[in-house]
């Protein structure tokens, strides 16, 4: 099967969770700069969030670029990660709302490593439908980065009912891992398929 109809309902579905985020951003009442005071934390939430669906649809559709086609398999696992992703602005709401309180951010991170999680099987669906010889393999590798950033949300998770702030910090290391889209795929590309 062609990917070209993977790649727009996954667009579509996460131009939609960005939207539900923005549309959660209330107005304050007060005209003054101290009515802004109390949205800081939703702020930050919804700037943290938007940063991980952005890294997402990056990593997605770089990965939908070095991959040919798709089947039945690589489907299932696609729209496994866009049920995790379409569950952040639920949890971004709550734990902006509640000033980072343990549970919302325990939450919030669980929603991040089954997200985590899902991208790996979506990755491994390809690998298999491809071939361990193929371009979508060699791309990949051994995949620590991603292996690595499972961990820190695992990690980030239980830290949660330590230090909220710690946990965010450690959920802000995974965004920060893969800011950039990843290069083993964009090193990976040849000439022809630029």
């Amino acid at each position: 099967m062609t990917k070209g109809r993977l790649e727009a309902f996954s667009d579509g579905v996460i131009a939609i969770i960005i939207t539900i985020m923005a549309l959660e951003l209330k107005v304050p009442k007060g005209a003054e700069l101290s009515a802004l005071w109390p949205l800081i934390p939703v702020f930050f939430s919804y700037v943290l969030s938007f940063l991980f669906i952005g890294i997402y649809w990056n990593n997605h559709h770089h990965l939908m670029q070095a991959a040919k086609a798709v089947n039945g398999q690589v489907l299932w696992a696609n729209l496994h990660l866009l049920f995790w992703l379409s569950l952040i602005p639920f949890t971004t709401g709550w734990m902006g709302q509640n000033d980072f309180a343990p549970w919302p951010v325990a939450l919030y991170g669980i929603v991040l490593l089954l997200a985590g999680c899902s991208y790996t099987l979506l990755v491994r669906s390809l690998v298999i439908h491809h071939g361990q010889e193929s371009f979508v393999a060699t791309a990949i590798g051994s995949d620590l980065k991603g292996n690595l950033s499972l961990l820190i949300y695992a990690i980030g998770i239980p830290f949660s009912f330590v230090s909220s702030w710690i946990a965010c910090s450690l959920y802000i290391v995974v965004a920060m891992i893969w800011l950039i889209p990843d290069p083993r795929i964009e090193k990976s590309f040849t000439p022809e398929l630029k």
